[in-house]
This record gives C-alpha cells, structure tokens and sequence, in this order.
C-alpha cells in the first residue's frame, strides 16, 4: 500500500485510498457458489486521483471503473480503468472549463442505456465506455446536451425513456432531459428555480417528475475551491412535483430543511398522492460530513476519524406525502438508523416498490457494525445483514432472477472492504434473505477503494 503522510485527508486513508494503477486478473477464487443466473459484468465507478494528486475534496478524484465479469458460475475476470476524460489527460483550455463539459471527471456512477456504457458525473457529459472498460469519449447526444447529466438518471421500466436532469451556477440553473430507449434526446425544458443549488438526485413517477430544491446553494466566495456549494440557511427548502411534459408548471411544496444526496423511490399512490423515499440529512449531519469530505475547504486528517460521512447526527430514510389536491405535505421519518445509498429493484422505479437497500455505516460516530440493510417500506423494518466495525459496503446492487415471482427475488451485489484498506470482496447476497450468509464471495485480487455507484450489467445488453 501507498504510504500517506499524516497530514493527507481522510479520502486518500484507509479504504477510501486510491489505487496507483490499472490491472486485470482471470479466474478469480470465489468461496460459495456463484448464481449460473449471474451473466453479466458488475461495475462500480468512484474518485481516483492519480499518484501524486491531492484533490481537495474526496468527490473531485478522476472517475475510476471497477470491473467483475461473471459467466457460468466462475468470476471470470477483474480490471480496474480510469475514465480517461479530457479532464484526466489534459486536453482543454484552462480558460474554457466553465464551458467545455467534457471537462469532468466522470467518477460517481456508471449505467447502461440503449446498449451504451456511460460514466457519469452531475457537473459534465457522459463519458462512453467500452465491454472491456476502455473509454470512447464524451457524448453530447448530437452537440443537444449543453448543461451535463446527472449521475443519477431514472429509466422508465415501461416506456424505457431515460429521465435525467443537468444543473449550474449559472442560468438556466436546472434543465429537464429525456433520452428515448434508442438513445436519442427528445425532450429539454428549463425548470424555473431561484438560484443555484447542489441537485445531486431527483424522481421519476410514472406522471411526475420531483424536483428537490434544498439548501445547498453555490457560494462565489468559494470560487477556486474543489466544489463552490455550502449549506445556506436563508435559501429554504422545498420540493417540487411536475409532469413529465412540464404542464402545468411544478407545483412546490415547502419542507422542513434539510438535503438529499440519494433518492430510494417514489410512486403515486391508489389516492393519487405521490410519496417519495429518500435519506434525510439535517443541517448539522450535513455541514459535518461535508467539512470532513473538504466541502469548506477544511479535512479530517489521517490518524483521526475516517468515516466519510460521519457527523453530528444521522442520515436516515424519510417519506414525504404530496398530496397535490389539498396541496399539501406531510413528512415522517421511516426508521431511525443511520443509513446512505438506497437501491432497489429497478423495475419498480417510479411504481409501487416494496423493498429498499440501504448501506448503514457509523455515521453517528458509535462503533456500530456496518451493513446491507433490507427495508419493508410497508412496515418500516429493516432486516440486517451485519458486516462488523472492522469493514465497510459499498452500494448494494440488486439483480432481479429470470424467474422472479416477487419483488425481492434476486440477490444483493456490494463491494465489501477492510475498513484499514487491506483487501476487498463481491458480496452476493440473497435478497429474499439478507440476515443469512453470503450466497457467494469473490476474493478480489487487489483492494478497491469505497466509492460511489455501480450497474449490474447482463451480457444481453451489451456485445458480450
């Protein structure tokens, strides 16, 4: 391992470390029995500054894919590839990166549309990977995409249309994006907003769209800082439900303050309500996390507390109920753990869903085991599978069965890591039963530093 100086900040420490190259390994031991159903490639994307850099803020690392390809009850391979984004090799015009939006480093999620691997990052363009990681260079859709792509866009399970937003400092300050299942972009329209806020996720109904315009604004006089946002108290909080077309304009709910880094899911109800679940986080939980991540410019140091999000207080599953005939909101929190980065089975994005996965972590600074947490949104228990205090997951991916009679029939897939950085595991878990052992382990043949958002991806939507 790559020794730091003790100075260095916690997301170059311990299991958040980056890695000094790239590699690829066969035949990869495994301990249980892969799935024969597991056909495919499991991809996680995260921050990796190359050796030698020190960003100034864990969420500014080059984009690096992490790769597992599984066929026929063997791990066949692992490799891990930077994005090599114009940003990573130096190809831009330092004067111009406010405009160019290839200029990212598109390191926070990566997913498959229309038969295309694209690695994500709010603050630019999709970059195209290809099979075998290697990357193929932005896409802007035609010279139609201006403004960036979330890294969180949600696909219609129906019509197979990608929802997606992008979002600036300058105006328009939010835009709404459709791409068709071919991949094409149909639809862009500015949603009105007062001012520039950190819009990390959003929501998709079958009707709506939900829009969360929270308190995290840009602040010029952190102008030449890694990420320019902080917390704003006098900016309020609120969220906002809109039709697909954007007629009539988005009806806005006031809330109680807070942020949203990660939405579970959200559906209209048999009353025609829209209920949306997501993780919570107060003001203190947030401005904690975010100066321990370099957000104020300030970082954890090594030697001290390395929970990346730790905090003052804990980000936990919320629900907020719109119901748009009395226009009104009613807000309630579904557990009180400490929980981050809910999934679950995407065919169910934007309709009645059942099940959430969560990743539970010792946010609240106590020596609590992590864990892959299975929520019953219906009745609000959450069933554990404890990973200990030594280690940490990653985002648990679900995987449906061929033959899923259920919403939960599949498994869990999470890279699990030694909290100390020493070694990493593909969890496969099986979600009908989370408390039990793992289904499956691949040992992997290096570390993976914890990162942010990955694909399940079967051969059957890319050239195997």
């Amino acid at each position: 391992m790559t020794e730091v100086a003790e100075s260095s900040p916690a997301y170059l420490v311990g299991h958040l470390a980056p890695v000094a190259e790239e590699t690829e390994v066969l035949d990869l031991p495994v301990t249980g029995a892969l799935p024969q159903e597991l056909v495919g490639r499991y991809l996680r994307n995260g921050p990796n500054p190359l050796p030698g850099d020190s960003p100034r803020h864990w969420f500014t690392g080059h984009g690096m894919v992490h790769g597992i390809r599984i066929r026929n009850g063997r791990a066949e391979w692992y490799r891990n590839r930077w994005v090599r984004t114009n940003l990573l090799e130096g190809r831009f015009d330092v004067d111009d990166t406010a405009r160019d939006r290839s200029v990212t480093p598109a390191n926070t999620h990566i997913i498959e549309h229309s038969g295309r691997l694209l690695a994500l990052c709010e603050g630019g363009l999709p970059y195209e990977l290809n099979a075998d990681l290697g990357t193929e260079g932005p896409r802007a859709f035609g010279g139609r995409l201006t403004n960036g792509m979330t890294a969180h866009p949600k696909e219609d399970p129906v019509t197979g249309e990608l929802h997606f937003f992008g979002y600036g400092a300058r105006p328009p300050y939010l835009t709404h994006h459709r791409l068709s299942p071919a991949g094409e972009l149909v639809h862009s329209q500015v949603v009105d907003v007062p001012g520039a806020t950190m819009m990390h996720d959003f929501a998709v109904t079958e009707n709506y769209v939900i829009w969360l315009d929270l308190p995290v604004t840009f602040d010029l006089d952190l102008a030449g800082r890694a990420i320019p946002y902080r917390w704003n108290d006098d900016y309020g909080a609120r969220m906002g439900v809109m039709a697909h077309d954007g007629e009539p304009a988005v009806r806005w709910f006031d809330i109680d303050p807070c942020y949203v880094f990660h939405v579970g899911n959200a559906r209209e109800d048999a009353a025609g309500r829209v209920v949306l679940d997501a993780v919570r986080w107060d003001r203190d939980t947030f401005r904690a996390g975010w100066s321990r991540l370099g957000g104020d410019g300030h970082t954890q140091r090594a030697g001290g507390l390395v929970d990346e999000f730790a905090g003052a207080g804990r980000s936990t599953l919320h629900r907020w109920i719109f119901d748009l005939a009395a226009g009104s909101v009613h807000e309630q929190e579904i557990d009180d753990r400490g929980v981050e980065f809910p999934t679950l089975n995407e065919k169910h994005v934007g309709r009645d869903n059942r099940y959430l996965y969560t990743v539970a972590e010792q946010v609240d600074n106590s020596k609590a085991d992590a864990a892959i947490v299975k929520y019953d949104t219906i009745t609000g228990v959450g069933e554990v599978h404890a990973l200990g205090a030594d280690r940490t997951a990653g985002e648990a991916v679900f995987v449906p069965a061929a033959d899923a009679r259920n919403e939960d029939d599949g498994w869990l897939l999470s890279i699990v890591s030694d909290r100390t950085g020493k070694s990493s595991d593909l969890v496969v878990l099986d979600a009908t039963d989370v408390t039990a052992a793992p289904v499956a382990t691949v040992h992997l043949p290096r570390r993976v530093p914890t990162g942010f958002h990955g694909s399940w991806i079967p051969d059957a939507e890319l050239d195997a």
